[in-house]
């Protein structure tokens, strides 16, 4: 298929910049998978679509503040985002302004607090950058870091937490498993007094959710990694699921990806670790997810790839469509939809 076939023209004025107020107040959009129909909600009428003997899986992943501003050699500003964890206090790293963070540059943050030394330049241009500190470095980098927002939100973010789900945990994201992000405590609470199980998965994302698809024939384009982890726990109730018959439901497209990484052909999982390069586009076979919570995506992006492949490019696009001239919101901050 063509990167040209998921185009579509949306207005900048529809790009969520701030959080709703309330997170469940986001609106919701149902798309039948099978037909295509549509119906407008709200969020927090999410629960008049699960039924009892449903799974409901999060990607409890945490975003890290990992976005620091300090200086250079000679007194200039940098700013580093850290994107995978090398080991030994090293960090892979996106760097500005490039041209300024060669290797052997040391740069500091928090006064002195956090300091980095450039090690080398990676394929790609990321950093390799050595981290030297006092006493735990996440403690340093809450402190100091900021959240690396993703580039189309120009706003300030007031509330850190904002770019949190409530159940977030397992610290490692750079960037927010956002289709969660319009749950309440209260939601969940409710969603598990209808006799749906809620389990979780971990999914750290990477900024390379937000790399371009470059190529024109998607099936070349080179699909970032990310690490992700299934508990012994999540297995145990997904395949539960299955076997009762009911539906497992992916909360995001990290939980989706997550899940079909590493389930066998007939849906199953068993406790699992590991990096996924996962790519799923229209054609694939999904093996364990049956319906999928997720916000709405970019055009030409993986992610509107994915959803296509779920209910189908027509449907998808038209759902697009019809959301544009509704006027919802789109992106990270913005509304929801729900595919069964």
């Amino acid at each position: 298929m063509k990167k040209s076939d998921f185009y579509f023209d949306l207005p900048e004025e529809l790009i969520a910049q701030t959080p709703i107020a309330q997170r469940d107040h986001a609106r919701l959009l149902h798309i039948d998978k099978r037909t295509g129909a549509l119906e407008h909600r709200h969020f927090y009428d999410l629960v008049d679509y699960l039924y009892p003997g449903d799974c409901l899986v999060l990607n409890d992943s945490r975003v890290l503040p990992a976005r620091l501003l300090g200086t250079r050699p000679g007194g200039g500003s940098v700013e580093l985002v850290l994107l995978r964890d090398r080991g030994e206090g090293c960090w892979e790293c996106l760097s500005r302004p490039g041209r300024k963070t060669k290797p052997g540059s040391v740069l500091q943050f928090g006064n002195g607090e956090l300091v980095a030394k450039v090690l080398s330049v990676l394929e790609g241009g990321n950093r390799l950058v050595q981290f030297q500190y006092e006493g735990i470095f996440l403690e340093c980098l809450e402190r100091l870091g900021k959240m690396p927002l993703p580039p189309y939100i120009k706003e300030e973010l007031q509330d850190a937490e904002r770019y949190q789900t409530v159940y977030s945990r397992e610290l490692g994201s750079a960037a927010a498993p956002t289709a969660g992000l319009h749950f309440t405590h209260e939601l969940l609470d409710t969603i598990r007094s209808r006799g749906v199980t809620v389990c979780s998965v971990t999914l750290h994302v990477g900024l390379g959710t937000f790399r371009p698809v470059k190529e024109e024939d998607i099936e070349k384009h080179p699909m970032h990694a990310e690490y992700c982890e299934i508990p012994e726990e999540t297995a145990t109730l997904v395949n539960a699921t299955k076997n009762a018959g009911g539906r497992v439901i992916a909360v995001g497209t990290t939980s989706c990806r997550t899940l079909e990484s590493f389930a066998s052909e007939d849906g199953r999982l068993k406790a699992a670790s590991g990096w996924t390069d996962i790519f799923i586009y229209p054609g694939y076979r999904f093996r364990c997810v049956d319906s999928l919570i997720t916000n709405f995506h970019l055009p030409e992006s993986t992610l509107i790839m994915l959803v296509s492949a779920l209910a189908g490019r027509e449907h998808i696009l038209n759902a697009y469509k019809t959301a544009i001239e509704k006027r919802y919101q789109f992106f990270s901050f913005g509304d929801a939809t729900f595919i069964e």
